[in-house]
């Protein structure tokens, strides 16, 4: 009896560990993946609250060290003033139109990075990391567990500059076939989100270039949407989207993923 009694304690005290807790994957089919790349509003610099914190489980994050867990905020970790993003509300958007499958959301954004630090091989000094070289090693992990179903990318304000806009275009073209044909992935859908559009925060001819050139992408790359940062608000720097605003542009994404998918 008194065995039996402390075999029980082990179990209960074995089933309260991480590793016990670690959360039961689909298969891969019904795995639905999505890679969080770009600078700091698709990291999120959004003030977390009680409700970003609180797991669902069916949706699920590669973290630091990548293993699947619960997605809560703040998931990415390329600067510690990471934030809400808006990973978590994209995913919740997805499961209302596809409630039977599971998310998997991949975040690899790096705070402050110019597009010319997503190739192969640079290292980025001031998070000291390699965002392209991370975030396709990342990927490839959880492509192991899933199937890559979309790109959700968010950058262009360190390219604003009269130096850098012109070439901004071209590259991110590049980008994107560097995406597809490095995960084997040709056709998976590419979706990218306006700069924000702040009342309070002036446009110059630079980032009237850059907003140029993601409005024009679905006409010039297939399979490939724009998503509007109209209405949406500053968490008070002029720069990075409050929290409201996170959560509203994850569903906004989510909208244009739907309309790729259900068009296809």
């Amino acid at each position: 009896m008194h065995c039996a009694h402390l075999t029980l304690l082990t179990l209960l005290g074995l089933a309260t560990t991480g590793q016990a807790q670690a959360p039961a994957l689909p298969a891969k089919d019904a795995f639905h993946l999505f890679l969080l790349v770009g600078q700091s509003n698709m990291a999120g610099r959004g003030k977390v609250d009680a409700a970003d914190t609180a797991a669902r489980p069916s949706i699920l994050m590669l973290d630091q060290a990548r293993s699947w867990v619960p997605a809560v905020d703040p998931m990415h970790f390329d600067k510690p003033v990471a934030g809400v993003g808006l990973g978590r509300s994209f995913a919740a958007r997805v499961l209302d139109v596809e409630p039977a499958v599971t998310v998997g959301l991949i975040p690899a954004a790096v705070g402050g990075s110019p597009i010319d630090a997503w190739q192969p091989g640079v290292f980025y000094e001031p998070t000291k990391s390699h965002p392209w070289d991370d975030a396709i090693a990342r990927a490839q992990v959880a492509m192991q567990a899933g199937t890559l179903k979309a790109i959700l990318w968010h950058q262009g304000e360190s390219d604003s500059t009269a130096e850098l806009a012109p070439a901004y275009e071209a590259k991110l073209h590049d980008l994107i076939a560097r995406f597809r044909t490095t995960l084997a992935t040709p056709d998976v859908p590419f979706i990218v989100g306006q700069l924000g559009r702040f009342p309070d925060a002036s446009w110059d001819d630079a980032r009237r270039m850059v907003d140029a050139a993601h409005r024009a992408l679905p006409g010039k790359v297939p399979r490939t949407a724009f998503v509007t940062s109209e209405g949406l608000v500053h968490g008070g720097d002029k720069v990075h989207f409050d929290t409201p605003s996170l959560r509203e542009l994850g569903r906004r994404y989510a909208d244009a993923y739907a309309s790729l998918t259900v068009a296809r």
